[in-house]
């Protein structure tokens, strides 16, 4: 049986899919794909035109698919390899869809405006304005969280979930700008749990690229 191919590195989106295949044990292909060069050739562009990372290729009985966006990528992996994952009924698939869904749209646009600010301006070229809002304005998503996880260890309760791994995943932006979090004490504790887990360190190292 061929194996999935997933496509993409660690220091990129592509990290919250690498974890997600480590962390089901999913015997699959790594091919290290940058979010540069390598993701703009035509081989690449025939399975995600946008040109983007991650994408996952794999063989299915209605033959192959080709898919992409991160967010899709773990649902449809954990669905067919490691449905654990995402909980028992519908009412917990359900909130692993919500918490994924809130991480990229209320984590994610404002830790994306610190990361231009950071990583892709030179110093001189910040907007100390850009980087006071959006420091700010992760406060609001960070005290949901924070009170969420007040008297849970997990996002569903008290097990490890898609959930949390999709979220986690978001967040590593922000682990990567050093983004002080000590506000914020059981989204520490959260995040800490998360990444102890063996395949969190398994994934930076298989997507190093």
């Amino acid at each position: 049986m061929t194996k999935p191919i997933l496509h993409g590195i660690s220091s990129s989106r592509a990290f919250r899919s690498i974890w997600a295949a480590e962390e089901i044990g999913l015997d699959y292909q790594h091919v290290a794909t940058s979010f540069r060069e390598d993701s703009k050739q035509p081989g690449y562009l025939a399975i995600n035109p946008n040109g983007r990372i991650p994408a996952l290729v794999d063989q299915g009985e209605d033959g192959e698919l080709k898919l992409f966006e991160s967010m899709a990528i773990n649902m449809y992996l954990a669905k067919k390899y490691g449905p654990e994952l995402l909980g028992r009924g519908l009412q917990a698939e359900a909130l692993v869809w919500q918490w994924s869904v809130w991480g990229i749209s209320e984590i994610e646009p404002l830790q994306m405006q610190l990361v231009v600010q950071q990583f892709f301006l030179a110093q001189d070229k910040r907007d100390a304005g850009v980087i006071e809002r959006a420091t700010k304005g992760l406060g609001r998503p960070l005290q949901v969280l924070e009170a969420h996880l007040a008297d849970r260890d997990y996002l569903l309760g008290d097990t490890f979930s898609l959930a949390d791994l999709n979220l986690a995943g978001v967040m590593e932006l922000l682990n990567m700008l050093s983004f002080d979090l000590s506000a914020w004490p059981n989204v520490c504790r959260w995040l800490e749990a998360c990444r102890s887990r063996p395949s969190y360190a398994q994934a930076k190292a298989v997507g190093s690229g």
